[in-house]
């Protein structure tokens, strides 16, 4: 059963995979990190249907204005694939990722999440020194553990960015997978 943020953190501390794939990222010492959005909302699915499915990727997102380039994402990726491989590692600045997605700049990653399409993928997660798992759930974490996708306030701002929510839930098909969630096209 999965009804509180302690619940999440609880799966995710039981989760040796889970914790590897943390401890990774951390050991990177990234300035405002985290592992977010498929990694914690498909724990959650997983959990709330007695399922273990593989992740298409890992998200680590962080926040470093001082080096913005792309190429420092890469070499990022490969290093986390030194540590741990073949694991499938996307690492994305935040500090430059508005420009990608024509908003204005994020103020931190935890802006950045909060700004993500759905509220049930707007969670990330990360290890404190003493490896207790942090939960960040801009949104709250209702619609993650009631199996419904809808879109962020910041996505029913305007229509195009509707039309980004539903061209992205039609994508995903989650529902092929996990057949209990409820999606809200709105």
């Amino acid at each position: 059963m999965v009804a509180t943020e302690q619940d999440i953190v609880k799966i995710i501390q039981e989760d040796a995979d889970m914790m590897a794939l943390l401890k990774a990222v951390r050991s990177m010492y990234l300035p405002d990190w985290w592992i977010c959005a498929g990694f914690v909302r498909g724990k959650i699915w997983d959990t709330l249907h007695g399922l273990k499915t593989p992740l298409p990727d890992i998200d680590v997102i962080y926040f470093d204005k001082k080096s913005m380039e792309e190429e420092r994402d890469k070499q990022l990726e490969k290093e986390l694939h030194q540590i741990l491989s073949p694991v499938p590692w996307s690492v994305k600045n935040q500090a430059r990722m508005h420009n990608r997605n024509h908003v204005p700049p994020y103020t931190s990653s935890e802006d950045a999440i909060s700004k993500f399409p759905e509220t049930a993928t707007a969670l990330g997660v990360r290890l404190d020194q003493n490896e207790k798992v942090i939960l960040t759930a801009p949104h709250g974490i209702k619609d993650a553990i009631q199996l419904e996708v809808r879109p962020t306030t910041y996505f029913l701002q305007t229509e195009e960015r509707m039309k980004i929510y539903r061209d992205r839930v039609s994508e995903k098909n989650w529902q092929l997978i996990w057949n209990k969630v409820k999606i809200h096209y709105i």
